[in-house]
């Protein structure tokens, strides 16, 4: 079986176009339709500012010994 997935937006008269798609003329193909589900962090709405995609941007990272091994403790083997 081979898949392909794509997302496309309803018409306001209720029908759907589908180009592009990578099968021949004369394939017989199999169509599922699923509710796309929009992410709430990406929604912003009139009366809420938008959501910090990004909480980390911008922040001090800093790694202290990043090389260093961690929870030698936790290893049977070196006991």
């Amino acid at each position: 079986m081979n898949a392909h997935k794509v997302e496309a937006v309803l018409a306001e008269d209720g029908t759907l176009i589908l180009r592009d798609l990578p099968f021949h003329a004369g394939d017989t193909v199999e169509v599922i339709i699923l509710e796309g589900k929009v992410p709430q962090q990406t929604v912003a709405s009139p009366n809420q500012p938008e959501t910090d995609l990004y909480p980390l941007h911008g922040k001090v990272v800093r790694y202290d010994d990043p090389t260093s091994p961690v929870a030698l403790e936790d290893w049977e083997v070196l006991q």
